[in-house]
């Protein structure tokens, strides 16, 4: 009964210049537990990112000022920021793409629209990973003999 959410504490941070994708993702994150930060472009995500040390990112490609490829390079060239998983947002789904966001860095490319499920699969996958899970400054260590 007072088992605490296996998500509590940590953070993710949704950057698109699409105010309805940002909601969405918000609504899923937060009803799903976590703490959700917002940026609707990459300059401000820079920011956001330095401000709150996201434990994850959901990034769009397609944006004004400072697209994602270019955003996900300078956060994974970050020697503080470079082993936080990013995650691609993007309606093109071709393999040119999916290659491109692999090659600054991306761990992952979610295809737009996504599905309730497939984000918090996405989220899931990412926070369960080796790096993500020893000493997870956001969340209060328990000791519930689980990791």
């Amino acid at each position: 009964m007072g088992e605490k959410s296996p998500t509590a504490g940590y953070k993710i941070l949704v950057i698109d210049d699409s105010n309805t994708i940002r909601r969405s993702a918000e609504i899923t994150l937060k009803h799903a537990g976590f703490e959700v930060v917002l940026a609707e472009d990459g300059f401000d995500a820079l920011a956001q990112i330095v401000d709150h040390h996201p434990d994850l990112i959901f990034l769009d490609i397609m944006m004004p000022r400072l697209d994602g490829y270019a955003t996900c390079g300078l956060i994974k060239r970050n020697l503080q920021f470079r082993d936080t998983p990013v995650i691609m947002l993007s309606s093109k789904d071709s393999v040119f793409d999916r290659a491109r966001g692999r090659l600054v860095g991306a761990n992952e490319y979610l295809t737009k629209p996504f599905t309730k499920e497939g984000l918090l699969e996405a989220v899931r996958a990412h926070l369960a990973a080796p790096h993500s899970t020893e000493e997870n400054p956001h969340v209060r260590q328990e000791s519930t003999g689980r990791r």
